[in-house]
């Protein structure tokens, strides 16, 4: 997209994929219906910035014409990726990370509400900010808190507490989850560089780092594609939480979904320990 308005960045193409399978009608409009109005703020901010957003198909796509429609009127190309059948989570993402030739690439969920102002919050700082490969932002919950996404090294304590107790029972083990959250770090207001770890809803990366790091390792079907590609992403750049840029996640933890989630969650959790090392306590 193109606009008359003079800027002194010229952030190019910004490309972004999202990775479906079954998905919530609902929830994907809304994600795409916030994409489109942060893409036209975008867009009347800076000059030459274009978004080409890929919609990876896993199966069970619902009639989206509408909301692509939305989005082509905002300026914003789309591309439908299909016929692959359920490949997994970060196996979808890499077929459009592999024919992304953008200068930033948008890794987002289905499920995932950008604010107004998050794509140009997120360009300035990049733009400001050249040794950042990778930027994860604020992230709030359908109430408006902020969820604390950022992570340690997980122990294995820490997964099955956050992921499998009650919240009742959570409570014993406050200050391991504090630690393991960062919550002493991450707050709405201060720039955080280097955490560890951050959430695979919404990551920006600067598609040249993306593109070293040869995307998503396949091995992991879903959960801890994350995990891991923010710490191979560590040895190549500077992973940087930024809360100047705000989303709204509405989505939920693996023993929330189901025995096949479980299942899924401890065959990659055994993939991850078995690459980067086992901590227990």
């Amino acid at each position: 997209m193109t606009v008359s308005a003079v800027s002194s960045v010229d952030h190019g193409v910004v490309s972004v994929s999202v990775v479906v399978f079954n998905p919530d009608q609902q929830l994907l409009a809304q994600t795409f219906a916030s994409l489109a109005q942060a893409g036209a703020v975008l867009a009347r901010a800076e000059t030459g910035t274009s978004i080409h957003l890929y919609l990876v198909d896993n199966g069970g796509l619902p009639d989206m014409r509408s909301s692509l429609a939305e989005l082509s009127v905002a300026g914003i190309e789309c591309t439908v990726l299909a016929g692959h059948g359920n490949i997994g989570y970060g196996r979808g993402h890499n077929l459009a990370i592999e024919q992304a030739s953008s200068h930033y690439h948008l890794v987002l969920n289905p499920d995932v509400d950008l604010e107004a102002g998050a794509l140009v919050a997120a360009m300035g700082f990049l733009t400001a900010h050249p040794e950042a490969g990778l930027l994860a932002p604020a992230i709030v919950d359908d109430a408006g808190r902020l969820q604390y996404l950022c992570r340690q090294y997980p122990t294995l304590i820490d997964l099955f507490v956050r992921g499998f107790l009650p919240h009742a029972a959570r409570r014993l083990f406050d200050a391991r989850l504090a630690r393991y959250e960062m919550r002493a770090q991450i707050n709405e207001r201060d720039t955080i560089w280097d955490p560890p770890i951050v959430s695979g809803c919404f990551m920006l990366f600067r598609t040249s780092v993306l593109k070293k790091l040869a995307g998503f390792d396949a091995r992991y079907f879903l959960y801890f594609e994350d995990y891991d590609l923010s710490l191979r992403a560590h040895d190549v750049a500077r992973v940087v939480y930024a809360p100047s840029v705000r989303v709204l996640h509405h989505g939920g933890g693996a023993s929330r979904k189901g025995l096949a989630h479980i299942r899924m969650f401890l065959a990659s959790a055994f993939k991850f320990y078995n690459r980067f090392g086992w901590k227990w306590l």
